[in-house]
C-alpha cells in the first residue's frame, strides 16, 4: 500500500456481503479503487471452494483457514485481472494484491463509479445495445480464447459501462480452461449473454447454440505475450 503512496480514501463506491469497494486518491491526484474482503460466511466459504480447488494454480490452499483463503481469493483475483489485461481484456487495471486486499484502476468521473449495465440498459437505445452485446461476445473470446480462462460470473451485475465502454469486473471467481467444470461455466456464461440481449434488452441476436459455437471457435487474433 506504501508503494502506491495512497493519500486518502474518499468513501465506499461498492459494498456486498464480503467486500467492500473504496475509492482512493494517490499523493499525484490519481484514483484508485481499493477492494477490501472482509468477511467469510459458511455460504461464501462453500461457494468460492469451488472455484478454487479445481484450479491447479490454487492447489495447495489451505481451505480450513479463513484468513488464508481470503487471501488466496484475493490474490487470484488479482492474478485473473493481470492476465485479462495482458491479453486487451477490458478490464480496471491491477497495481497491487496485499493479504485480503486488491487495488486496481477506479473505473468512473468525478469520484462516481461507472454505472453497471443493469442499472442503465433502460435508458440506452437499441443500436447501443446492440454494440455493448458485440462488445461483450469479442471481449470473452479474449478471456477464453486469449488468457485460457473463464470469467464464471459474466453478466449484466459485472459489466461497467462508461463513454461507449465496457469494463469487466469482479473477476475473482474466474477459472483456468484445465478446470475441470470449466465447460459449465463457461456454458453457464454464454448463456447469461443470451438471456440478458433477449429478455432484458429485447434484441434479436444469433441463437444460443450459434453464440456458442462463435465464442469456442476462437476465430481472434491473440496479442503475442
Amino acid at each position: 500500500m506504501r508503494r502506491l503512496k495512497l493519500d486518502r480514501f474518499t468513501g465506499v463506491v461498492s459494498a456486498g456481503k464480503e467486500a467492500r469497494v473504496y475509492r482512493a486518491i494517490g499523493r499525484d491526484g490519481k484514483e484508485y479503487a481499493v477492494k477490501i474482503y472482509l468477511t467469510a460466511t459458511a455460504e461464501f466459504r462453500k461457494s468460492i471452494q469451488k472455484y478454487l480447488l479445481g484450479d491447479p494454480r490454487f492447489q495447495r490452499i489451505d481451505t480450513s483457514s479463513t484468513k488464508k483463503l481470503f487471501m488466496a481469493w484475493a490474490r487470484k483475483e488479482y492474478r485473473n485481472l493481470l492476465k485479462m489485461s495482458s491479453v486487451g481484456v477490458r478490464v480496471p487495471k491491477p497495481y497491487l494484491v496485499y493479504q485480503n486486499i486488491v487495488v486496481m484502476e477506479f473505473i468512473g468521473r468525478q469520484g462516481y463509479r461507472a454505472p453497471l449495465l443493469h442499472e442503465i440498459y433502460n435508458e440506452l437505445d437499441s443500436e447501443e445495445l446492440y454494440s455493448i452485446y458485440e462488445i461483450m461476445v469479442e471481449e470473452y473470446k479474449k478471456i477464453y480464447c486469449c488468457a485460457g480462462l473463464v470469467h464464471a460470473d459474466y453478466s449484466e451485475y459485472n459489466i461497467m459501462y462508461l463513454d461507449g465502454e465496457i469494463y469487466i469486473i469482479d473477476v475473482a471467481q474466474a477459472v483456468s480452461t484445465s478446470h475441470p467444470n470449466y465447460l459449465d461455466f463457461l456454458k453457464h456464461d454464454i448463456g447469461n449473454i443470451y438471456r440478458f440481449f433477449t429478455k432484458q434488452a429485447k434484441l434479436k441476436i444469433q441463437n444460443l447454440e450459434n453464440l456458442m459455437k462463435e465464442i469456442i471457435g476462437c476465430k481472434i487474433v491473440c496479442p503475442k505475450k
